[in-house]
């Protein structure tokens, strides 16, 4: 079973620095803003550091997939034959040449 998620405020990040580094040696914490989440802190040991942020990257890059995937889905886009795509991907070059 996982442990419940953490949230701190960014007050809290701000006034009490250390209790939320001693947070980050056991768990990934939700930092808030007026009570709605603004970013995940996740805890990183110096040697891993690159990795770290690369794993990161990874999981958001995934994440932008999913959306995009389920926003085509919903607008029928899924259904698309390769002809179809061609003359969309050209029609949306062409808009960014126009800009």
């Amino acid at each position: 079973m996982e442990a419940p998620v953490k949230f701190v405020s960014t007050r809290v990040l701000r006034n009490r620095p250390g209790e939320v580094q001693a947070l980050l040696r056991d768990d990934d914490v939700v930092l808030t803003a007026n009570g709605k989440p603004v970013a995940i802190l996740v805890g990183v040991d110096e040697d891993q550091l690159d990795q770290t942020a690369e794993a990161v990257r990874q999981a958001k890059a995934r994440l932008a997939l999913s959306r995009m995937r389920r926003h085509a889905a919903a607008r029928g886009l899924t259904r698309l034959r390769p002809a179809a795509i061609g003359t969309e991907i050209r029609a949306v070059r062409a808009g960014r040449h126009g800009r």
